[in-house]
Formats: C-alpha cells, sequence, structure tokens
C-alpha cells in the first residue's frame, strides 16, 4: 500500500490563494501584454480603445512627475499562476515623502472576491516601508465603482480636481488620500 500525504480534514486549502511579486521589464512584459488583451476594460473606459503591447511597455516606465521610475514598485497579482492585477507605486509625489499608486487594476476573473483588498494591502505595507505617511491615488470621474472601492479602503477626496485628456477622451479626475 503506497501512503498519500493529506492535508488534515480541518485544514482548508484556498487553491486560489494569491501571490504577490515584482514585475520585470524584460521577463514579464509578455505577461502584461496578455493581461491587458484579457482584462482591457479599463483602458477602453480610459482611452476609448484596447492596449497594445507599448501600453504594457509603458506599465514600466510610466509614473507620476518628478519620480523615479527606478524606485518603483511594479507588481503583479498571481492567482494560480495566472498574471490577475497589476499596480504601480512610485514615492516622492505630491510632495517628497509621500506614495503614490498610479495604477492598480484587477482582471473581471479576479474582483469580487477580497482580491483588491489583499492586494492594496501589500501595497499599503510596502508604502509604509518607505516611510510614507499618506498614500495618494487618482480616479476618474467616469468610473465610480473604482472611486467606492477607493472610499471603502479609507481614501478620502483631498479636493484636487482636475480635466485630463488621456487617449482619445478627456476625464475628470479626482485625486485622493490615505493616512498611512
Amino acid at each position: 500500500m503506497i501512503a498519500r500525504e493529506t492535508a488534515p480534514a480541518h485544514q482548508v486549502i484556498d487553491t486560489l490563494q494569491p501571490s504577490i511579486r515584482s514585475l520585470d521589464p524584460s521577463a514579464d512584459v509578455d505577461l502584461v501584454a496578455a493581461f491587458y488583451r484579457d482584462a482591457p476594460d479599463y483602458w477602453l473606459l480610459v482611452e476609448g480603445g484596447p492596449p497594445g503591447r507599448k501600453k504594457a511597455e509603458s506599465f514600466f516606465t510610466d509614473g507620476p512627475p518628478g519620480c523615479d521610475p527606478a524606485r518603483s514598485y511594479r507588481l503583479g497579482l498571481f492567482l494560480e499562476g495566472r498574471l490577475s492585477g497589476l499596480a504601480e507605486l512610485s514615492f516622492g509625489f505630491p510632495e517628497q515623502d509621500d506614495a503614490y499608486l498610479g495604477l492598480m487594476i484587477l482582471g473581471t476573473w479576479a474582483r469580487g472576491n477580497g482580491r483588491g483588498k489583499q492586494f492594496l494591502t501589500h501595497v499599503e505595507g510596502l508604502a509604509r516601508s518607505r516611510g510614507s505617511a499618506h498614500m495618494f491615488l487618482a480616479v476618474i470621474e467616469a468610473n465610480p465603482k473604482a472611486r467606492a472601492f477607493w472610499e471603502r479602503e479609507g481614501f478620502s477626496p483631498t479636493g484636487f480636481s482636475a480635466e485630463m485628456r488621456v487617449g482619445l477622451h478627456d476625464h475628470r479626475v479626482h485625486r485622493l488620500v490615505k493616512p498611512l
């Protein structure tokens, strides 16, 4: 008889437990491009068209004004080995000691089950470890579900809003902040 290892009856194994890791521009650009292809809804809303390879490449270099991309985090959230979310966290905007979450998106298959909160908790931990007391982000007015998520997670309006052209569309953008 061959013995098999099994989990104790009281132990539940979550096969969808996410893993989060830094993404590398040379090794992971194809993963980011595939993610954008499979989850174009944000880009369709914001830019009016699906993202292409150039958008995937720019994920590794874009950031707020005055921030050094080399000091930024480019993160991937993986579910069962599939890239299911992206985040870009920069430092030094709007003020030198601030963290700025330039992008955090999840694929439709990863939404609605607490993965966004888990991903955000990880990102906030990275910001705290760098000594940031605040995390800022911008949300477009045309995305009320995103704004509701951010506000549930403790972000509040700063009072700064602006019109911004992204792709073919003009958007009203609101800056939010969360004390860390």
